[in-house]
């Protein structure tokens, strides 16, 4: 036995069913993301509802760490109460057991069957067949990387050397944990060191005692990942979700190891299946964890409160909050955590206005510097927006997927470029406007603080349709195009009707009161395309110009051509 080709053999087998859960849960997410980052927060009104909907999620998943993003997304942004959130782990820890019950029996026969079919869908041109068969694919991967696996240590069950290593570690059981834990860590996925724990035990290599408490590391070490890579930011509060789904594991694990040998000794009897054993201990584990913690939500939720208190304090405007770089790996959450990021940005601009008005009506220079000192805000958060979108692995992306990318980008960019004309322009012209001690008439005042009162309005309006994609909603911001054109027409109008009447307005004031004008209705078209646009481009109400272009425009246009 050439044991380096099979060591190398061994190690392509974990490979290829890490690779195998990867597509599985690639597939799902291209496929039913979006609907079920929805279905989990309309589910988070009730712990019970919320602990349904955590199973439901998760056995599509495949990872109890995506929906744990996804809640913690929800929590940390105060949009879910902590108890549902609890109850959301206590279901997907459970979820997650679901396909290594199914995987414990006898389907490798299957395997083949499954990629064909799969193969065969991922060929289709629309996007749903290619996800299911995505999944279908993973599935069989995951099956041959098992039966592969199985026969590869078939030939080394009698080999002494491993019998005695394997021995010492049957022997330490608080080892098993932490070697099983660093594993899955490593991994990202407890679904896969689990079915490898089941594939050893199946074939008599590790003792299940041992099984046992290499799947209690599992159960830990899918726990430890989202403390460490999914909380964001300096707020504690923001990992009270992580830290508490990782401390009921870890309370669970320590009662369970203590009472592991006569345990181990009833599942054996239970189930003289060792595979069947392992798969059922793993449930077991988990539904006990939900029978001791369920009841115990409210005061556990309040626990967690005192020991990590939510910070008061003054964060740097310009640091971003909600790009999770863990979440990378789950496009959905990544690309929503994305969304709200840019929103921050629609905040910053209406704050900026606010700012603009008071320039304005008041002159105040400290006013005017603080304003401008907020591009910077904008510059900053639209740089790391843009920098973390496009670092999203682009292959795991679907079509709905790429067009959010879009959307993002578009709204951070026309948010920035809003910003750049509000500072370099506009409080440029009222900074020069009290240096030069002038002040514009009180109508043409009145008719400048109107149309920033009614950007405002609109930035707003920006932010809610960027979120909510209500044509409606769309239809009305892209009016507003043509109200600032009448609102800049009848303004200019006015100005030169006053000029020429010799009431106030001056030839200094004249020339910042017309730039100021056309300024504002630049700002509202970067927000109209920022939101109103990408809305309805998708609906096919967008022309690709105004122009227009009937026939007898076209025959003119050719005439002139040859002639």
């Amino acid at each position: 036995m050439d044991f380096p080709l099979t060591l190398l053999k061994l190690a392509g087998s974990v490979a290829l069913l890490l690779w195998g859960v990867h597509m599985v849960q690639s597939g799902v997410q291209r496929a039913f993301g979006a609907k079920l980052r929805s279905f989990l927060s309309h589910a988070l009104r009730s712990r019970f509802k919320a602990f349904l909907a955590g199973i439901g999620v998760t056995a599509l998943l495949q990872s109890s760490t995506a929906t744990g993003l996804m809640v913690t997304g929800f929590a940390a942004g105060g949009l879910v109460d902590l108890v549902p959130a609890l109850a959301v782990m206590l279901g997907a820890n459970v979820g997650t057991t679901l396909i290594v019950q199914v995987l414990s029996f006898n389907v490798a026969e299957i395997a083949p069957a499954l990629i064909l079919i799969g193969v065969l869908m991922f060929r289709r041109a629309s996007a749903s067949p290619r996800d299911f068969g995505r999944v279908l694919i993973g599935l069989g991967l995951m099956l041959m990387a098992l039966q592969n696996f199985l026969d590869l240590l078939t030939p080394y069950e009698d080999v002494p050397s491993l019998r005695l290593l394997l021995g010492a570690v049957a022997t330490q059981p608080v080892l098993d944990v932490i070697l099983a834990a660093g594993l899955t860590w490593a991994a990202h996925s407890s679904v896969a060191v689990v079915l490898l724990v089941m594939s050893f035990a199946a074939k008599g290599t590790v003792p299940p005692e041992a099984a046992f408490a290499l799947v209690l590391g599992a159960n830990l070490g899918t726990a430890i990942n989202p403390v460490l890579e999914g909380a964001t930011g300096d707020d504690p509060a923001a990992r009270r979700l992580p830290v508490g789904n990782l401390l009921n594991r870890a309370i669970g694990i320590v009662i369970v190891l203590a009472a592991l040998p006569p345990i181990s000794r009833v599942m054996v009897v239970l189930e003289p299946d060792n595979a069947r054993a392992v798969a059922d201990f793993h449930t077991a584990f988990n539904l006990l964890l939900v029978l001791v913690f369920f009841p115990l939500l409210r005061p556990y939720a309040a626990l967690l409160r005192r020991m990590l208190p939510s910070q008061v304090n003054q964060a740097d405007p310009g640091r971003p909050i909600y790009l999770d770089s863990s979440a990378r790996e789950t496009p959905i959450v990544a690309l929503g955590g994305a969304a709200r990021e840019a929103l921050r940005l629609a905040d910053v601009l209406d704050t900026m206005f606010s700012g603009l008005r008071d320039a304005f009506a008041k002159g105040d220079r400290r006013q005017i510097a603080e304003t401008k000192r907020l591009d910077d805000v904008l510059d900053r958060l639209n740089t790391a927006i843009k920098v973390y979108v496009t670092s999203i692995d682009p292959d795991a992306l679907s079509d709905a997927d790429h067009r959010r990318v879009r959307e993002i980008l578009a709204f951070a960019l026309n948010m920035e470029h809003a910003g750049d004309i509000v500072v370099r322009n506009l409080l440029a012209i009222a900074s020069r406007r009290v240096k030069r001690g002038v002040s514009f008439s009180k109508a043409g005042q009145a008719e400048l603080l109107t149309m920033i009162e009614r950007l405002q309005t609109n930035a707003r309006l920006a932010a809610s349709l960027f979120m909510s994609g209500d044509e409606r909603a769309a239809r009305l911001l892209a009016a507003e195009k043509e109200v600032f054109r009448k609102l800049e027409a009848d303004a200019t109008s006015a100005h030169f009707a006053r000029l020429r009447a010799g009431r106030l307005d001056t030839a200094e004031t004249s020339t910042m009161h017309l730039d100021a004008l056309r300024d504002l209705k630049n700002v509202n078209t970067h927000l109209v395309a920022a939101a109103a646009y990408p809305v309805l481009e998708n609906i096919g109400e967008l022309l690709p110009s105004r122009i227009r272009q009937d026939d007898e425009d076209q025959s003119l246009m050719t005439r002139r051509r040859i002639g």
